[in-house]
């Protein structure tokens, strides 16, 4: 076929990609290519002589390797969402569903959990969100409210024991190893685990989605419910978008070409003006005092960044002040921290090219106590194991913790070569 009779339905192409020019009738292929469509962009093989201007080199194979991984994707998020709903489907009717959040649930976590919650309701069964911990961020305040999602916060160890043996299905959203930063007994092995996080240990549950591949639950979850039969509303689209760009810092940070997929998709019923009002809530004193230790007190060792915050009143105040100092040039890794309940809180970020900060966190204090993605981590450390067996608030107590822990940190991170 020649080029100028090659079909475009009279609309100018996004581009032109040159899979095997011997099909053409044109020995100069490229150029009678470029003739036809002078400003479109054109990718061709390597191995093409023709040197023309906006023609990229590519690889062929690589245009079809990526497009059998894309089937491929296609073929997992169905079969993976078919059953998903089938199981839950398939528990006795009118069946009391347990849905577990980490402790002081972030974004990500919350949008699971009301995604979650709507999908077991429309199946037909009693779902209720619990989680342990508190809710102290504003923006996760605001988002609790705004969405009117119902949560049960579980204080006491009786009540824990009442669900679980009155659920008839157990579900944990971004989090997949009970009694880590949640409330679930460590023996608990729950029925369904959905996590982006990744695990260095096996998962017992009878229906497994550990993904590391999505940047947040949020993501993992849309890319699910694209293959669903639920129907998808203003409220739920809102809150996965949210914490779906919260996970990956207004997409600043790591993310991956399933997350863009979820997010172009929940923009279809994403209510904007609802999303700004969660975004944009207002900040307490107390988080403003959270600041202003920080700055007090931090330390700078190269590109590392070591701030304790001496009165720590709201938890999720580490992750504020740990993004915004991020945001600083010639830093490349920060570590916020502060004491509250016999624990040592921590919130880490990190773009260090050859630094895992959430494997590594959780080497260095293991059974659950830190651990998180590559660039972005957490934890908290019974202060019993780092070797204080009872404190008290005294500020010259909290001092000195504070101390040897930022002598630890920077231990473990000053040289800049870990692995």
């Amino acid at each position: 076929m020649s080029v100028s009779d090659l079909p475009d339905g009279g609309q100018k192409p996004t581009a032109v990609i040159l899979v095997d020019s011997e099909v053409l009738e044109e020995k100069e292929s490229l150029q009678s290519l470029r003739e036809r469509w002078p400003d479109t962009p054109i990718l061709c093989e390597k191995t093409a002589d023709e040197n023309i201007d906006s023609v990229d080199k590519i690889d062929a194979q690589d245009i079809i390797t990526a497009a059998y991984k894309e089937k491929v994707r296609a073929w997992e998020r169905h079969a993976g969402a078919t059953v998903l709903e089938s199981y839950i489907r398939h528990l006795p009717v009118n069946s009391k569903v347990a849905i577990f959040c980490h402790d002081n649930p972030d974004p990500d976590a919350l949008s699971s959990a009301l995604a979650m919650h709507e999908l077991v309701t429309f199946l037909g069964h009693q779902p209720t969100i619990y989680h342990g911990g508190l809710i102290e961020h504003q923006q996760n305040q605001a988002m609790v409210r705004l969405l009117e999602i119902p949560l049960r916060r579980i204080l006491l160890d009786w009540e824990l024991e009442d669900v679980l043996n009155e659920a008839e299905c157990v579900i944990t959203v971004d989090f997949h190893q009970p009694g880590a930063n949640n409330i679930l007994p460590v023996d608990c092995v729950p029925h369904i685990i959905i996590d982006h996080h990744a695990s260095d240990k096996a998962v017992s549950a009878d229906v497994a989605f550990l993904r590391p591949e999505y940047s947040a639950t949020s993501s993992l979850i849309a890319n699910l419910l694209m293959n669903m039969s639920l129907e998808m509303t203003p409220r739920l689209a809102t809150a996965l978008s949210f914490g779906l760009r919260t996970d990956t810092l207004s997409f600043t940070r790591s993310f991956n070409q399933v997350d863009l997929r979820a997010l172009m998709w929940l923009n279809t019923w994403v209510d904007d003006d609802l999303l700004q009002s969660i975004q944009a809530p207002l900040r307490t004193p107390e988080t403003l005092a959270s600041f202003r230790q920080a700055l007090a007190t931090m330390e700078q060792h190269d590109g590392l960044v070591l701030a304790p915050i001496r009165t720590l009143v709201h938890r999720d105040d580490l992750a504020q002040v740990a993004d915004f100092l991020f945001a600083t040039s010639d830093t490349d890794l920060v570590i916020v921290y502060g004491i509250q309940r016999q624990k040592m809180l921590l919130s880490a970020r990190s773009r260090r090219e050859h630094l895992h900060i959430g494997l590594t966190l959780s080497k260095e204090f293991p059974d659950g106590q830190a651990g998180g993605h590559r660039g972005m981590a957490g934890g908290q450390i019974l202060l019993s194991n780092l070797g204080v067996e009872h404190t008290d608030d005294e500020d010259s107590s909290q001092e000195r913790i504070l101390s040897a822990f930022t002598k630890r940190m920077l231990n473990l991170f000053e040289s800049g070569d870990e692995q």
